[in-house]
């Protein structure tokens, strides 16, 4: 049992006070916008203010204020609510928060959403339970301790009394100073796989998404920008696209053209019918050979690049019975989420209505408001569902697109991007190249140096990660490269490679010291374990743990019918090891099934993790099998899916997953499972056909068997 003060971000909780229709309410900043009115209380409708909502019928509604990327936090957030409320799971009903300047962290991003809300939405199910008794312990004359809820229902002895008829009274009292939480053996939602709320509107073509989005009165646009990173509008003719039935105007804002349709069709005809110039802008240089500028920088080990030196690694070099060096070289990426970039927005003299799919609001709100010279307060924004994001919507750069494009036309406008406009106008993960060096001496890792180099990521190694702590001579360099192509996020930023780079070294460097690739990286593991000075950011001996289930769920080295390919690795405060098993298919190693085993504290829905982690695992292997995009004098060299490859359904293997008992608060789940997944896949090849690779995408590389 755990009791928590309820002033614990004590912003979050602001009054309790009675609804009209007779219900609790129990106040939040997470939803101060009205939502949608309450479909269920059977006298009136009402507009919620609120993060849980009891109506007098017993009907609770919980508000879900993070937004939806597909991480199924709409379902997972209130059913921690829900668990603490003890309220039957049926009778939830959950609706999406627009923004509130005053919640914490309304952000898709990081794998925080579950971890850093944890105790907040235990506390708000947790209050209104507790609340719930106060006012049933007045109606029976009792003391609160005799009694006890179970699914919306207070109870004392035989006699119950529902949370619908006690909501009235229980919103008269006043939040206490702490609560006391459930034990996680007492958990009944917690831990039970229930489906995604969405799903059924999901699957009958609901309205959910920001491509959805319609309003009365609405115009549609589209926008030309610069075909190349370091150019600026020029001119542009748009002669021929005035002519096109259906569009509206045309208009420049900054160096983008907008063109204005009565549908997306008319936008995007009149787009492609309108002629522009382009002029060099004076930016940073984009033309550059970034592949020849990154290289070069790996041979530079000191100075401030330096993140951090134990030891001496160049005596343990020199003293070595042995030294492994390898380089290993991955392209930019493009996001490519299945429903392309869009946003809709209205502008007035009075406010600016924003809706669509966001990663980011707040920090979207802040924007908007800067580029519209407008007052943060004036500017609200509801966040629709997102079909896929994996970084690439933490940057509001569309919305603020068609908050600009609003604030001239006056109308409201849904902006939409083509695929190709997705492709390439799009933020991208960035070019980078690691070299990675070890020695060994009497079976031990003596010495290990890591360079890494990368466009625009800041600080493209993590040095207080794995193998810190466990290798005596241990020294980390990271350069920054900068270009003005616009580079950011992409799901697992900066592990999504350096995973793959590391845990293919060490796979290699295994081969090298003779030593089983799971025992190599235990061995390491336990040093650092039993390192007191380690300075570290992870915690080895749950590493060793997930490393442990997958070898033994994942048949380490007992089948004989397939190759396999082991990697492990710590991210987003989750611990994830996968098993590749790779066949022979016509010629080239085929992955059929990845074991991976999670520690990621408790799971809070099954079924909902295991999608997440099957989804990071394919992910992960097929950007690293396919992925391939580039630039040439600041143009990228790809624009559809004709020209960028992505794993198809059938090259996708079998993912089983198991997790790692535990009651401790869950970490990070929607990107831990990518990182190793091409390091695991890169492990199989070299297991069925004895050669290395070290450059994505690896389906470029020679991977045929002999």
């Amino acid at each position: 049992m755990t009791v928590i003060k309820t002033n614990l971000n004590r912003r979050a909780f602001l009054k309790t006070s009675a609804l009209a229709g007779g219900g609790l309410m129990i106040g939040f900043a997470w939803g101060c916008n009205p939502a949608d009115p309450i479909a269920t209380p059977p006298k009136e409708w009402f507009n919620m203010n609120a993060f849980i909502t009891i109506a007098d019928n017993g009907l609770v509604t919980i508000m879900s204020p993070n937004p939806e990327i597909g991480q199924n936090i709409k379902t997972s957030m209130p059913m921690i609510v829900a668990e603490e409320l003890d309220v039957a799971w049926e009778n939830v009903q959950v609706k999406q928060a627009p923004l509130s300047n005053a919640f914490q962290r309304q952000v898709a991003g990081g794998s925080q959403s579950i971890r850093s809300s944890w105790n907040i939405l235990r506390t708000a199910g947790a209050t209104g339970k507790h609340l719930l008794l106060q006012a049933a312990a007045e109606k029976w004359g009792v003391d609160v301790s005799t009694l006890r809820t179970e699914k919306g229902y207070v109870y004392n002895g035989n006699k119950k009394l529902s949370y619908g008829e006690l909501a009235s009274l229980a919103s008269t009292y006043q939040i206490p100073d702490e609560i006391t939480l459930k034990d996680t053996a007492d958990f009944t939602i917690i831990g039970q796989s229930q489906k995604n709320v969405d799903l059924e509107a999901i699957v009958t073509g609901k309205p959910l998404f920001g491509i959805d989005t319609h309003q009365e009165g609405m115009v549609y646009a589209t926008a030309m920008r610069p075909p190349a990173f370091g150019l600026k509008l020029g001119s542009f003719d748009d002669t021929e696209t005035r002519q096109v039935n259906g569009v509206l105007d045309v208009f420049a804002f900054g160096d983008k053209v907008a063109i204005i349709g009565k549908n997306t069709w008319a936008a995007i005809k009149g787009k492609k019918a309108l002629k522009a110039t382009w002029e060099k802008a004076e930016t940073l240089e984009s033309t550059q050979d970034h592949d020849q500028a990154l290289r070069a920088l790996l041979d530079k080990t000191s100075g401030k690049a330096v993140r951090r030196s134990d030891g001496d690694v160049a005596k343990a070099f020199a003293s070595a019975d042995g030294v492994l060096e390898r380089t290993y070289e991955a392209p930019f990426l493009p996001h490519n989420t299945l429903e392309p970039m869009n946003f809709f927005a209205h502008v007035t003299d009075q406010k600016v209505a924003l809706y669509g799919p966001i990663q980011t609001p707040q920090w979207t709100q802040g924007n908007v408001a800067k580029a519209l010279g407008r007052k943060v307060e004036d500017i609200t924004v509801g966040m629709s569902r997102m079909g896929g994001g994996f970084g690439r919507r933490l940057y509001g750069d569309f919305a603020e697109e068609a908050a600009l494009i609003a604030d001239l036309v006056r109308k409201p406008v849904q902006l939409q991007f083509t695929r190709e406009d997705d492709m390439t106008a799009g933020t991208y993960r960035p070019a980078s190249k690691y070299k990675i060096k070890a020695a060994f001496k009497n079976g031990q890792v003596t010495g290990y140096q890591i360079v890494g180099a990368g466009i625009n990521m800041g600080n493209s190694t993590k040095e207080h990660w794995f193998p810190a702590g466990g290798i005596d001579n241990y020294k980390v360099v990271s350069h920054d490269l900068r270009s003005n192509i616009t580079t950011g996020a992409w799901r697992a930023p900066i592990t999504n490679f350096l995973a793959v780079a590391e845990q293919s070294f060490f796979d290699e460097l295994a081969d090298a010291m003779g030593v089983d690739a799971v025992q190599l990286r235990i061995n390491i593991l336990e040093k650092a374990k039993n390192n007191g000075n380690a300075n570290i950011d992870y915690d080895p001996e749950k590493m060793i743990g997930v490393i442990q289930l997958a070898a033994e769920k994942g048949r380490w080295k007992k089948d004989k019918d397939s190759s396999q390919g082991f990697s492990a690795y710590y991210s987003h405060n989750t611990y994830v090891a996968e098993v590749a098993d790779a066949v022979m298919k016509d010629g080239k190693p085929f992955i059929h099934k990845v074991t991976t085993a999670v520690d990621c504290g408790i799971v809070i829905n099954p079924d909902a993790a295991i999608n997440q982690i099957q989804g990071g695992v394919i992910d992960g292997i097929g950007h690293a099998m396919y992925g391939d995009f580039s630039f040439l004098n600041g143009a990228p060299q790809a624009s559809n899916f004709d020209q960028f490859r992505l794993i198809r359904a059938k090259e996708a293997p079998n993912v089983e997953v198991h997790f790692v008992k535990s009651n401790q608060h869950p970490t990070g789940l929607g990107e831990p499972s990518l990182p190793p997944a091409g390091g695991a896949l890169a492990n199989a090849i070299a297991a069925a056909t004895g050669k290395r690779v070290y450059k994505i995408p690896f389906a470029k590389q020679d991977i045929s068997l002999g």
